[in-house]
């Protein structure tokens, strides 16, 4: 009969793929693959094609995304009138006055659309200017609008470019 136990400070595994007990100071088991959950548990199995497509589909998104981001970009730089609100003062119940700045390119003209807004929002007066042209890019602006009755905010609502 012959011993199947190793004498105490040897290994029972020898040859060059053998560990050395310092490599697996407590006797693990080598990792194995466990019982595989039944077909189509969850989902389909993952395939090549399968793969493909996701990942056609995310660079698909992203390409849109880049291709709206650069068009709103664009939209923006080439927008020929900016505006901004500076302030106004209530000068009465009748009227209102709105200060606003305007960028454009020198020499060009614009016509703006100035609102006068009662405390519930609603609009009580409303004026269109014609600004510029100018010699600068930038020029400021103070308009009296004429109101039903009293105005809490004055507002720029639009500018755009006169041919």
């Amino acid at each position: 009969m012959t011993n199947s136990t190793p004498p105490p400070g040897t290994s029972p595994h020898t040859g060059p793929d053998a560990l050395d007990e310092h490599e697996n100071p407590i006797g693990l088991a080598p990792l194995t693959t466990g019982p595989r959950p039944p077909a189509g548990r969850y989902g389909p199995e993952p395939t090549a094609t399968r793969r493909r497509l996701a990942i056609a589909g995310i660079v698909a998104t992203a390409v849109v995304g880049v291709g709206i981001t650069i068009w709103i970009g664009l939209g923006q730089a080439s927008t020929p009138v900016r505006y901004d609100d500076f302030g106004f003062k209530v000068v009465s119940s009748e009227q209102i006055d709105v200060t606003f700045q305007v960028s454009m390119e020198p020499g060009t003209q614009a016509e703006c659309t100035i609102d006068a807004l009662a405390e519930s929002y609603a609009q009580v007066g409303t004026v269109d200017v014609v600004v510029g042209p100018n010699d600068q890019l930038e020029g400021r602006y103070t308009v009296s609008v004429a109101t039903s009755e009293l105005a809490t905010t004055g507002i720029v609502e639009s500018c755009r470019p006169l041919p």
